[in-house]
């Protein structure tokens, strides 16, 4: 078993999107009308959105590999590109996402623990994340890895207004 990690580059935008309307889908398409799920996923992951995303400087994607197949991706924000307005001793992660045939080996706790080396590299106190109040799985892992809530905030899923939780974790 190998676990490779990779900086996502502009010409990494396809298979980004590919990844993210993958592992979006499998993750809440069982809870959203497919209407809502489709408008969301037009909206955040279209080409043009993710190239955007991609050329921000206060934003960072990393594919990771599990024997050598990408598995799933990360995406940090520090500065203005955080999706809530946080202080600058702040990182978010904005999306960590795992594909379901390769949940359960350990993927997400790697991509969570690489995202906290980004935050004390860049001198972080913070991070933090955004996540579904109906996701109890994610809120139980987040919460293992020592996360508490601090916060709600709206999220749009199509034209339905649900609420995510802010979980936030201190470093020290």
């Amino acid at each position: 078993m190998t676990i490779n990690i990779k900086k996502c580059a502009l010409e990494d935008s396809r298979q980004l999107q590919e990844i993210s309307y993958e592992t979006f889908n499998e993750t809440f398409k069982h809870q959203n009308s497919p209407e809502n799920m489709n408008a969301y996923l037009e909206k955040a992951f279209n080409l043009k959105q993710l190239e955007k995303e991609l050329a921000n400087i206060s934003s960072q994607f990393l594919f990771v590999y599990f024997n050598n197949e990408v598995a799933g991706y990360l995406k940090v924000n520090t500065d203005d590109a955080q999706s809530e307005e946080m202080d600058e001793e702040s990182l978010e992660i904005e999306r960590i996402y795992i594909k379901n045939k390769f949940q359960k080996h350990g993927l997400g706790k790697y991509l969570l623990n690489h995202a906290m080396e980004i935050a004390m590299e860049r001198n972080k106190k913070k991070i933090w994340l955004g996540v579904w109040e109906k996701n109890e799985n994610a809120i139980a892992f987040y919460k293992k890895m020592g996360f508490v809530q601090t916060g709600a905030h709206s999220f749009f899923m199509g034209d339905e207004e649900q609420i995510d939780y802010i979980m936030t974790k201190t470093l020290i």
